[in-house]
């Protein structure tokens, strides 16, 4: 399905945006229903699930998805979303069609039914989204190895850095130190996958704290 825009520009605001989102995951035919249970916007991207029931209380019956023990399923919807010229725009895909964007909160996984398929390009859509959610959010200081070397833009690479920041227009801005140049480097959330934190600055600044990263194993242990 393409892109579909409102030109009456009456989606203006986030809350605009939840309330179509809703209304467009609830709907009815003659024998079955479909209510939005939970909406989450990550980017310009909203993550739905939504669940289907009959209307005469029949278990619902579905190639792709086990059906609950209330005789409902509950699937995940994307909606891509842009603003044109104030208009704004929506391309959707469900779960089980692939789609790219694979950033839904685990919290929203978890209201999903489970899949027949474990090949299927749902099964593969959440485990995307789980592997996104396990990037750990590091704290200033923290000294880390990425999974695999990243080239920069000079052609140089690295792979162990430390968690700091620059300021930029008064605003607190996250970046890494390398740790063989000294350098400062931008890196994304998505090279971070994988990687793992050899040593904090807080645990090394209080015993307390050190004793506790020492207890949650080798996660955060130096290697």
């Amino acid at each position: 399905m393409g892109w579909l825009f409102y030109t009456h520009r009456r989606v203006r605001t986030y809350a605009d945006e939840k309330a179509e989102i809703a209304r467009l995951c609830s709907f009815e035919t003659d024998t079955r229903k479909t209510v939005l249970l939970k909406a989450c916007k990550v980017g310009s991207t909203w993550y739905a699930a939504a669940r289907i029931t009959t209307l005469d209380g029949a278990p619902v019956e579905d190639a792709t998805y086990v059906t609950d023990a209330d005789g409902s399923i509950t699937f995940a919807a994307v909606f891509l979303t842009r603003y044109d010229d104030g208009c704004w725009g929506y391309k959707d895909v469900e779960e089980a069609a692939g789609p790219v964007e694979s950033r839904a909160p685990v919290s929203l996984l978890a209201l999903l039914s489970e899949l027949k398929d474990p090949g299927s390009y749902a099964h593969a859509w959440r485990q995307r989204c789980r592997d996104w959610a396990a990037i750990p959010d590091y704290d200033e200081g923290d000294r880390i190895r990425l999974a695999a070397p990243v080239t920069l833009t000079d052609g140089s690479t690295c792979q162990i850095v430390t968690a700091t920041h620059y300021r930029r227009g008064g605003k607190r801005r996250r970046c890494y130190r390398i740790e063989e140049t000294g350098g400062l480097v931008r890196l994304s959330k998505a090279s971070l996958a994988g990687s793992e934190r050899l040593s904090s600055a807080r645990s090394e600044a209080s015993p307390v704290l050190a004793e506790f990263f020492s207890e949650r194993g080798s996660d955060d242990a130096p290697p």
